[in-house]
């Protein structure tokens, strides 16, 4: 189990590097290899799951090595109850995106030697423990989502990833440079070490307060580019409609929670003070993300757009939470509040991992069917031609909207619970994002499966097997979480419990 974290990382880049080495792979046989080692996560997942202690305080499964001597740099990864939900649903994702991807004709295995590629980046970021090696796996994640925008995306797709990789890049350099100050400062780049610091306060004194607040600019300037927070988002929707459908899945599922990620690994534990001043501030933006994000979705007629801006929606939840409970303080009597919110982020943070790729897969199969159009007024009847389509797509629509016994519920219901406890204005206006987005997913539901059969949908065909393989697997968990929660929060809760007993 030494080296138990490391695998999760390399093995994908190990498939990568077959693919790599063998140019002349089949395609057919490019496809398995690809999935193959995808799949590796999810039972790396299951035994790191096996043997973890939730109620052990600190990291698990840890590997630390002296790397960079002169620089104080070690490879360093850990494992907590939110890196190791965010694994697992790695494991999970990626090789359904690669199943929604099965059928590209151009190049599968340059596309599967990419996805690899960015599944093992991803991992690394939800594992490393030291800057040095975050925020190389940080980087290294946006080459092969530009190429699989810019390659197999729609007819838009070289701006939308030049946009993608231009916001990236531009958030990531602020991050590079407020690292830099705080490793000239402190002398190590290491996460344990500098929120250990920043608990003690010995942190602050050492930067002083211009300088802290420089170096939170900075780097809340990086994660908030990547979640996307408002106004950063502007990039998101035409990265994700533009993206093949595999891509997107992966985007709104894994990619977007590496931002939210920073916020709880990095943002707030090392720089407590600094969050706390500023949360009026990020509350606002996160309502923004909130209400703003789920009103232009109601404004959309594409519905790749539609789930794009959604997802803007759906995961300022998540920040909502954390910029609340890091604003109110240590007031004892909101502890329980506070703790209904940070669960609910998390849980947040898998369930729209699990909805938002499944509505993606869900449009790309409507976007097959029908040539590729994908407007909302392009369809009609759809559930008279494809039902089970229907059936399965209906459970992921009524997760995102948040149906009580389906997993949106626990998290948004959580999320609210909290930040009602903590700041009732800021719920009060949230809840306008949420009956914003019930109106605009029912308006999906109600005029692309329902009414007149629309041009050509009569001839629709249901899903194949290999369709239903894909899409099974995410729905599964919509309905096991939504009626056994506790399956993750089992988890998670310990690590929250902590997080609440150490407000700053």
């Amino acid at each position: 189990m030494n080296c138990l974290l490391t695998t999760i990382i390399l093995t994908p880049w190990f498939g990568a590097l077959l693919l790599a080495c063998n140019p002349r792979l089949s395609p057919r046989f490019s496809r398995a290899l690809a999935l193959g080692f995808s799949l590796t996560t999810l039972g790396l997942a299951a035994v790191a799951w096996a043997v973890f202690q939730p109620s052990a305080s600190g990291y698990q499964l840890v590997e630390q090595h002296a790397w960079i001597a002169w620089l104080n740099v070690s490879y360093h990864l850990g494992l907590d109850g939110m890196s190791l939900s965010l694994v697992a649903l790695t494991g999970l994702i990626a090789p359904t995106a690669l199943l929604a991807s099965w059928k590209i004709d151009r190049d599968p295995r340059l596309f599967g030697l990419l996805f690899l590629l960015l599944q093992g980046a991803a991992l690394g970021v939800f594992l490393a423990l030291d800057f040095f090696p975050w925020f190389l796996f940080w980087e290294l994640s946006l080459v092969p989502a530009f190429f699989l925008i810019k390659l197999w995306g729609g007819p838009g797709a070289s701006r939308a990833a030049y946009q993608f990789v231009v916001y990236t890049i531009g958030g990531s350099a602020f991050m590079l440079l407020g690292f830099a100050a705080l490793f000239a400062k402190t002398g190590t780049f290491d996460f344990v070490a500098l929120a250990s610091l920043a608990k003690s306060g010995v942190l602050a004194a050492q930067l002083g307060q211009p300088v802290s607040i420089a170096i939170f600019v900075g780097v809340l300037l990086g994660l908030a580019v990547k979640v996307p927070l408002f106004p950063f988002h502007t990039w998101l929707p035409s990265a994700y409609s533009e993206a093949p459908t595999g891509a997107s899945m992966f985007l709104t599922g894994i990619m977007s929670k590496m931002g939210v990620y920073g916020f709880f690994r990095i943002l707030w534990p090392i720089f407590p003070e600094q969050l706390q001043a500023a949360a009026p501030v990020l509350t606002g933006l996160a309502l923004a993300g909130v209400v703003l994000g789920a009103f232009a979705a109601m404004a959309q007629t594409d519905l790749k757009r539609m789930v794009a801006y959604s997802s803007i929606n759906h995961v300022s939840y998540c920040l909502l939470a954390l910029f609340v409970v890091a604003g109110a303080g240590i007031y004892t009597t909101h502890t329980e509040a506070a703790q209904a919110a940070l669960s609910g982020a998390l849980l947040q943070m898998v369930n729209h991992g699990l909805s938002a790729a499944a509505l993606f897969f869900c449009v790309g199969i409507l976007e097959n069917r029908s040539g590729g159009r994908r407007g909302i007024h392009d369809f009609g009847g759809v559930r008279s031609s494809a039902p089970i389509f229907a059936g399965l797509c209906g459970v992921a629509l009524f997760s995102s909207l948040g149906l009580p016994g389906l997993n949106g519920f626990v998290g948004e219901f959580l999320v609210f619970r909290g930040v009602f406890g903590l700041a009732p204005w800021a719920a009060f206006i949230g809840c306008l994002g949420l009956f914003a987005t019930a109106y605009f997913l029912l308006t999906f539901w109600q005029r692309v499966f329902h009414g007149p059969q629309g041009p050509g949908v009569a001839s629709f065909r249901d899903l194949s097997a290999l369709e239903i393989l894909t899409l099974v697997p995410t729905v599964v968990l919509m309905l096991v979480l939504g009626v056994w929660p506790q399956f993750l929060m089992s988890i998670l809760n310990p690590l929250v419990t902590s997080w609440a007993a150490r407000l700053p």
